[in-house]
């Protein structure tokens, strides 16, 4: 087993965004290599974020965008379980992307479970979570609010989206 140095584990935390502990135990479980040890933390918080759905998230941000001109703007509910959380950098980031996102994209519903019954046939791209990222298509938006609960270590949900335009 490799020597894991401090500089590799504050490498891993800066990366990751995970705890000390963590970051040093996967280090030590990927042999010291920085790219498989921060894929199996990436692993976990994934899996650990599916646990944290339940959780009640009453706190957050609302966040507005207007895009350039004036002519398009939206606003987004971001909750999170506590205001710690709500005032992060990495929280606010997500809310202003995510209000750019639906000024850009016109989602109609926020997830699957919003889409009325009688809706009918409903799209991926009138689906918020659904839809791809304007800034990396490669990721879905959902896939950005889950990497957020894993990193912040609470549950993360999108209530409420709304987009306004001029003359619509």
């Amino acid at each position: 087993m490799a020597k894991i140095s401090t500089a590799q584990i504050k490498e891993l935390r800066d990366l990751t965004g995970a705890g000390i502990m963590d970051s040093k135990r996967a280090l030590e479980d990927a042999d010291g290599d920085i790219k498989q040890a921060s894929a199996a933390l990436m692993e976990k918080g994934l899996a650990s974020a599916a646990k944290r759905a339940g959780r009640d998230a009453s706190e957050g941000v609302i966040e507005a965008y207007i895009h350039t001109g004036s002519r398009v703007g939206s606003l987004v509910e971001l909750n999170c379980e506590t205001d710690f959380v709500a005032r992060t950098p990495e929280f606010k980031d997500l809310a202003r992307d995510l209000a750019m996102q639906v000024a850009a994209m016109n989602p109609s519903y926020v997830d699957r479970d919003s889409v009325p019954e009688d809706a009918g046939d409903v799209s991926e791209d009138e689906i918020l979570l659904d839809q791809m990222y304007i800034r990396d298509t490669s990721v879905k938006v959902g896939e950005l609010v889950t990497e957020l609960i894993a990193k912040v270590g609470e549950n993360v949900k999108v209530g409420r989206i709304e987009r306004f335009a001029l003359g619509e």
